[in-house]
């Protein structure tokens, strides 16, 4: 404890592991340290099934195997899929942390409709001319703006079809392809995976980036462009935690009475434990809640964990789906996710389906909330709401050297949280992520533990 190290990061959360596992593998010195006695923070797989009745405050079920062998559940507190393509997978791939893991495709990606009804996002030209979501002449106008986003190309004017991207906004784009309100919803929340309408006004080069990304990603399984951890998302951070300990970085948990110090100027100078030693280091990386009084609230999110016995209706009896309530859809600001995991990923036993709906709070009735996504359930026989607040830091960290990460949002993606990642890594270093140069230094990383093994 009692060391200097170019870095101290405060938490086991995805964000900060990833961090964690960047600086070293570039030869920092890292400490990484949580108050928790387990890996993950809010990025943990609770297991057994007992752990999450006691983590939501409830009794766990009294007699013998109700849900099956407690063991066979790992549940994620703040669970979301991986875009096949996204920037979580990339760095997954970069930094060699892919050979730690398994992961498993999502079978079907579906979207909501204001008749109450849930459609499947075509993955292929087939079931797009067979799809009900939009009539056939909307298929037509849809089918081309695709092709257009496809052939895309930012570097190559000739490809843009007259279309500016950094000054057209976006629902300008969608009036040049005459798209209506529907399949603007879907490509809006399905496809770019937006939270809310307020893209609508930015410039339309983001809107096109994340359709591409969206249709690469289906394109490497084709049956929808998510992929899922088998034994769920707690395997991430620890991955992650691993790498960085091949590079020599140095992990304590179970530390609850952490004090961060600083110095006159408000520089941080390193961080104490309860029996007064000090570890001290040049650079701090934590989530919000070891620096409450450096964050500021912008809003809450409202997550209810449902275990199921069936798979959702209406979805040919996928173990697994993604399910996207567009805003617009139910008179909502903000959308509304749920995504549904089985046996097939390993985190429940076989004959059970967790079921996870999360939106961003709008009403002093958060669960209310939910209801539209949890109408799509069918009966339910637990349920575990919870609502979290949502904090990000009040300033960029230069000057203090203090770098906090953001909560995690509604989404039942990866992407916001690799965006917050890579520009966190941009404020600590002063420079953009270089894949190349980690993927490299990751390798030869590989065949040392090869050789001491």
């Amino acid at each position: 404890m009692d060391e200097k190290y170019d870095a101290i990061v405060l938490g086991t959360g995805l964000k900060e592991c990833i961090l964690s596992g960047m600086l070293s593998v570039t030869g920092k010195k890292v400490l990484h340290m949580d108050r928790n006695p387990y890996y993950g923070g809010e990025s943990a797989s609770l297991t057994p099934l007992d752990l999450v009745f006691k983590h939501f405050g409830k009794e766990p079920p009294k007699g013998d195997d109700v849900y099956g062998r407690g063991r066979d559940w790992n549940v994620d507190i703040i669970p979301k899929f991986l875009m096949a393509n996204g920037q979580l997978v990339q760095l997954l791939i970069s930094t060699g942390v892919t050979r730690y893991l398994e992961f498993k495709s999502v079978e079907g990606s579906y979207v909501y409709k204001r008749d109450g009804k849930i459609h499947k996002v075509p993955a292929d030209e087939k079931e797009a001319l067979a799809s009900s979501l939009m009539g056939m002449f909307e298929k037509r106008r849809f089918r081309k703006f695709l092709q257009f986003v496809q052939e895309f190309d930012e570097n190559d004017p000739a490809k843009w079809q007259g279309v500016d991207p950094n000054a057209m906004p976006a629902y300008k784009l969608y009036e040049k392809f005459s798209l209506d309100e529907n399949t603007q919803d879907v490509t809006g929340h399905a496809l770019a995976l937006y939270l809310n309408d307020k893209y609508m006004n930015n410039p339309c080069k983001e809107l096109i980036s994340r359709c591409k990304l969206y249709s690469d990603s289906l394109s490497r399984y084709g049956k929808s462009p998510y992929l899922y951890p088998l034994y769920g998302l707690g395997e991430l951070p620890q991955g992650f935690a691993r790498l960085s300990a091949i590079y020599g970085g140095t992990y304590m948990l179970d530390k609850p009475n952490l004090k961060i110090r600083y110095d006159e100027q408000g520089k941080v100078v390193g961080v104490e434990d309860d029996k007064g030693d000090m570890a001290r280091c040049d650079v701090l990386v934590c989530d919000p809640t070891y620096v409450p009084e450096k964050c500021k609230s912008i809003g809450k999110v409202v997550r209810a964990i449902c275990i199921l016995d069936h798979p959702i209706p209406n979805t040919k009896d996928a173990p697994s789906v993604q399910i996207i309530i567009p805003q617009n859809q139910v008179n909502r600001k903000d959308d509304i996710y749920v995504c549904v995991v089985s046996n097939t990923h390993q985190v429940c036993p076989k004959g059970f389906y967790l079921a996870i709906v999360s939106t961003t709070v709008e009403t002093s009735s958060p669960e209310q909330e939910l209801k539209p996504g949890l109408d799509l359930l069918g009966p339910i026989l637990e349920k575990f709401v919870s609502v979290s607040d949502l904090y990000e830091p009040d300033d960029d960290g230069k000057e203090s050297r203090v770098f906090i990460t953001k909560s995690y949002d509604a989404t039942t993606h990866f992407e916001t949280t690799c965006i917050d990642v890579l520009q966190t890594y941009r404020r600590i270093t002063g420079e953009n992520f270089d894949p190349s140069k980690i993927q490299r230094q990751s390798e030869d990383g590989c065949q040392q533990e090869q050789q001491e093994q």
